[in-house]
This record gives C-alpha cells, structure tokens and sequence, in this order.
C-alpha cells in the first residue's frame, strides 16, 4: 500500500516544462541560528549552518552542514543533495551524515549497512506558486524501524505556503510522517502531523549593495507536545 501510495505522489506530480538557467551557477552562504529544529525535531542550540551549491540547467549539487557553537553534544552534519528542477516539478537524493548513528567511532566514510551514520533520502515535489508539496523517503542506511521490526523507509510530506504580509516574507508549513517509524521523535505508530509552523524572514540593509536576511520563526510538534522560537540571519556575497 505504501509504495502504490508514492508511485501515485510521483505520476501526480509530473513535470511541466519550462528552460532553466542557461548558466553555471553558485550558491555560497552560512545561517546562524539560535536553534536547529529539524522537521519538528530539537537537533541542538546555537548553530552554524554553511550551504556551498552549484546549479546549471535546473541540475543542482549542494552541500549543507551544522555544527552546534555552544555545546559539542550538538549535532554535526554534513549533507550533500544532488537534485533536478524544472518548472515546478523537484526531484532529488540527498545523503545526511551524523555525527551519531550506528558507527561508535563516527566515520563519514564508513558505508557498511549495518554501521553507517549515513541516511540516504528520496524527495520529490512540486511548486505550485500559491503553496508548494515535497514528499520524502529514505531508501538506505541508518533509517528507523516499523512495528514490525523491518526497515520502516521513513517518510515525511511537508506543505509550504509562501505569502506577503506588512513587506514581510512569510511562510507557513505544516508536515507529517505518514506510516509508523522510530526515525522521527523518536515513535510513531501511523500517521502524525509532527511540524507545525510560521517563519517571517527581512531583509535588513546595511549597505546600499549590502543587507543581511533575518528571520524568526515559531514551531510546534503536535505529536510530542512541544514548541520552539527560533531567530536566525543569513550571511552570503
């Protein structure tokens, strides 16, 4: 039933043709935010959070991490994402690295099955201006278990509406895992709206060529009972 499900997702969402850029190209910037929360998870407090990509054509490849500023039992990630858009239609696969999973000693290249940190995920999605859909799926590596005991391959469908308010950015976002998994918070029997939340992002001007984007956001996790505020800017060229 779950894998009629998604191939049902996958054939809703084909794509819809437009030309991407015609040239190469490259994102580098870094957040600091007060808190990393992760699709209703706590992953740890203040944080550096660098992106370095390169696009061409809708083809994309980005690298992400974080790393906790104030306490070294903060998560340490590294994520690299390789992904294709056109139009509105998203489809991609990303590699999480934690700096905690089946490996005591924590290695990035240690890909065994049975003892990798790494979290192999599937997304696809589609923008339709007004509000947006993204379903994900991890296929590999260090994914949680069902009831059953089996590989659960987790997933999480989000939905984002983007709109304007008092020449503030706004998005709202709501998300759930949809079948039982311990991957996210820990349990889930069946399906749960685990995020909830409202993000409002300014640009604040420090030069004429220069502004810096701050953004604030409030999240609750319906299923486990909590609630988080975040702050957070953006430094990029």
């Amino acid at each position: 039933m779950k894998k009629i499900f998604i191939l049902g997702f996958m054939l809703l969402c084909g794509a819809t043709a437009i030309e991407a850029q015609d040239e190469i190209e490259t994102t580098i910037s870094g957040d600091i935010v007060s808190s990393y929360i992760w699709r209703g998870q706590d992953l740890g407090n203040v944080s550096l959070q660098p992106t370095l990509g390169v696009a061409y054509k809708g083809l994309s490849l980005t690298a992400w991490g974080s790393v906790g500023l104030t306490n070294a039992d903060d998560t340490k990630e590294f994520d690299l994402t390789l992904a294709y858009t056109i139009g509105g239609f998203n489809i991609g696969i990303t590699d999480y690295w934690f700096n905690a999973g089946q490996d005591p000693e924590n290695r990035y290249f240690k890909y065994d099955a049975h003892g990798t940190n790494h979290v192999f995920e599937a997304n696809i999605g589609y923008d339709f201006g007004v509000a947006s859909l993204q379903w994900y799926t991890n296929f590999a590596g260090n994914d949680g278990m069902n009831k059953d005991g089996k590989r659960a391959y987790s997933s999480y469908l989000e939905a984002t509406v983007p709109f304007k308010l008092a020449s503030v950015d706004w998005t709202a976002t709501a998300g759930a895992v949809p079948f039982a998994t311990d991957f996210y918070n820990g349990w889930t029997s069946g399906f749960a709206v685990t995020n909830l939340a409202l993000k409002a992002t300014k640009d604040i001007k420090v030069t004429d060529s220069f502004s810096i984007p701050v953004f604030a956001e409030v999240s609750a996790n319906p299923r486990t009972e909590k609630a988080y505020l975040v702050l957070g800017f953006t430094l990029h060229p």
